[in-house]
C-alpha cells in the first residue's frame, strides 16, 4: 500500500469489495471522521448493524479490517457500555482474534499488516544501485496542514540539507519558501525520489501511515516525531471515538520499537540540540535499505497462511501458537501485559490466558493462591502478593493484553517471535526458525495426555 494520495480511494474501494463479499455491506466511516480520509491512516471498519451481529450464526467466520484495533473493554458490548464507552465501533462480542490491524497495535488483536509495494519494472531495478545518494531530505506530509508550525523544526534540518516536499494542490501557505515541492507523484517517480533522499522528515501527523516502512526501505532514515505525554483518545481529538484505549508515544511506535536505529531516530521535535544530534548521526554514516520481512510480500503470505492453517473461532482453535512458547511474567501494579512482555523482547499472547486461569495453573510457576475469586474484567487474571490473593477470568471475551490494575499485578503469559516476523515463533533449543504450517510435522506432542505441550525441539 502506497501513500500516494490516490490510495485512500483505492483502498476504500477495496474494503468495500471485501465487505461486501462477506455479505457485510460497505465500510462506515464516522462523518465526523471524513476530513481525516487523507490516505491509508485512516480508520475503516466494517460496521453490521447490531441486530445483525446478534443473530449473524456464522459470526466466528467473520474477520475485521481494522486500522487502529479493537480492544477488548471495546469489543464486549456489555462491558463497554458498563465502562461509558460512546463509540460507532465495537460491541460486536467477536473474538479480539478477529480484528485484524494494519501494524502490531494490540496483541489482542491478529496482525494482518500489508505488503510495502515495489514500483520498479525489471530495468530500474538493475540499474537502482546507480543512483547517487544527494544531500537531502524529505518531508513526509502531502497535506499543507500538516506542515503549519513546523518552520522551527525544519529551519534545522535545511540548516544541513534540501528539503523537499510532496505537497498536494494549490495551497502551500505553510511550506517555507526553501521547499522544494514535487507535488504528488508517481508511485516510481517516488522511489526514484527517496533513493535520492538521505533523511524522511515526520512531521507528528499522520498517525501510523506506511510511507516511512517505504521510505526505510529505499534506504533513508526517518526522524520520527516523539509524543510527549503519549497521544491518546483522553488528549487528542483524532482518536476520541475509536476503540482503543492505547498510548502512541511517537508518530510511528512500529518502526520506534520493532525497527530503530540506524534507520528510525525518534526525537523531541521541539528540543532542536536533539534533532542536530540526530541528523549529524545520520549523515555520518551509510544506511542500507532495510524492509521488515513481515512487510513483504512472502513474509505477509507466510503470516496469513499461518492464520488460515490455525484460527479456528468456531469449533475451538488449535493450540497455536503452541504452549512450550508460554513465558509467564508477573507484571507491577499498573503495568499491562502489553509492556510487561515488550519490555522483555517479548509478545504477550492472548490464546494463553486461558491455562492461566487456575490456581494449579499459576502453581507450577510459582504463584501461591491462598484464596481465589472470579470477575469478568479486563485486568484479570490478576494477582495481590499481599494476600496471596488470586483474581480469575469468568468471561473469555475479556481475556486482554491490554489491561492494568493499580494495585494488582497482572499475570501476563508472553512469548517469543522471528525478529521480523511477529507471527512465527523461535525454535528456543535449537536456534532455527520454522514456519508455522511445519509446527506439527517438524515437532512432536511428547505430553499431550495432559493437554501441555512439549516439543522435541521446544519450539513453535
Amino acid at each position: 500500500m502506497s501513500h500516494r494520495e490516490e490510495a485512500s480511494g483505492k483502498t476504500q474501494d477495496t474494503l468495500e469489495k471485501l465487505c461486501l463479499s462477506a455479505g457485510l455491506g460497505t465500510p462506515r466511516v464516522p462523518p465526523e471522521e471524513l476530513e481525516e480520509v487523507s490516505g491509508p491512516c485512516c480508520s475503516f471498519s466494517f460496521a453490521p448493524p447490531q441486530d445483525m451481529m446478534g443473530g449473524f450464526s456464522h459470526r466466528c467466520m467473520l474477520r475485521v479490517l481494522d486500522s487502529f484495533g479493537t480492544e477488548p473493554e471495546f469489543n464486549h458490548a456489555h462491558y463497554a457500555q458498563s465502562k461509558g464507552h460512546k463509540t460507532p465501533w465495537g460491541k460486536w462480542n467477536l473474538n479480539p482474534q478477529q480484528f485484524n490491524t494494519m501494524f502490531p497495535h494490540t496483541p489482542d488483536n491478529s496482525f494482518l499488516g500489508f505488503v510495502v509495494e515495489q514500483h520498479l519494472n525489471a530495468s530500474d531495478i538493475k540499474h537502482i544501485d546507480d543512483i547517487k545518494r544527494q544531500n537531502q531530505s524529505l518531508v513526509y506530509g502531502k497535506v499543507d496542514n500538516f506542515w503549519k508550525d513546523k518552520k522551527k523544526y525544519l529551519d534545522i534540518i535545511h540548516s544541513y540539507m534540501e528539503v523537499h516536499g510532496t505537497v498536494h494542490g494549490t495551497s502551500t501557505v505553510h511550506l517555507p519558501s526553501y521547499v522544494k515541492n514535487h507535488g504528488i507523484l508517481s508511485g516510481r517517480d517516488l522511489q526514484f525520489l527517496l533513493r535520492e533522499t538521505k533523511l524522511f522528515v515526520g512531521l507528528s501527523f499522520p498517525y501510523e501511515g506506511p510511507a516511512p516502512l517505504e521510505a526505510i526501505a529505499n534506504g533513508c532514515a526517518f526522524l520520527n516525531p516523539k509524543f510527549n505525554p503519549p497521544k491518546s483518545s483522553k488528549n487528542t481529538d483524532f482518536f476520541k471515538g475509536k476503540p482503543t484505549l492505547r498510548e502512541l508515544t511517537s508518530q510511528h511506535p512500529y518502526a520506534e520499537v520493532y525497527i530503530g536505529q540506524p534507520h528510525v531516530w525518534t526525537v523531541d521535535i521541539d528540543n532542536s540540540a536533539e534533532v542536530e544530534r540526530a541528523i549529524r548521526s545520520i549523515l555520518s554514516q551509510k544506511i542500507e535499505p532495510y524492509l521488515p520481512y513481515e512487510f513483504t510480500c512472502e513474509g505477509m503470505l507466510q503470516r496469513v497462511n499461518a492464520f488460515i492453517e490455525n484460527q479456528d473461532f468456531c469449533h475451538g482453535q488449535v493450540m497455536w501458537p503452541p504452549l512450550s512458547a508460554l513465558q509467564v511474567k508477573l507484571a507491577e501494579p499498573g503495568r499491562t501485559c502489553k509492556q510487561v512482555c515488550q519490555e522483555e523482547h517479548l509478545i504477550c499472547e492472548p490464546s494463553f490466558f486461558q491455562h492461566l486461569n487456575k490456581d494449579k495453573d499459576l502453581a507450577r510457576f510459582g504463584v501461591d493462591c491462598q484464596t481465589v475469586e472470579s470477575s469478568a474484567d479486563t485486568v484479570v487474571p490478576a494477582y495481590s502478593l499481599a494476600r496471596r490473593h488470586c483474581i480469575f477470568q469468568s468471561d473469555l471475551l475479556l481475556f486482554s493484553c491490554a489491561g492494568a490494575h493499580p494495585s494488582l499485578q497482572r499475570v501476563c503469559p508472553c512469548r517469543d517471535y522471528m525478529k521480523g516476523q511477529r507471527a512465527v515463533v523461535v525454535c528456543q533449543r535449537s536456534g532455527l526458525f520454522l514456519d508455522p504450517q511445519f509446527i506439527w510435522e517438524d515437532c512432536t506432542d511428547t505430553e499431550a495426555s495432559t493437554g501441555t505441550l512439549r516439543t522435541q525441539c521446544d519450539c513453535l
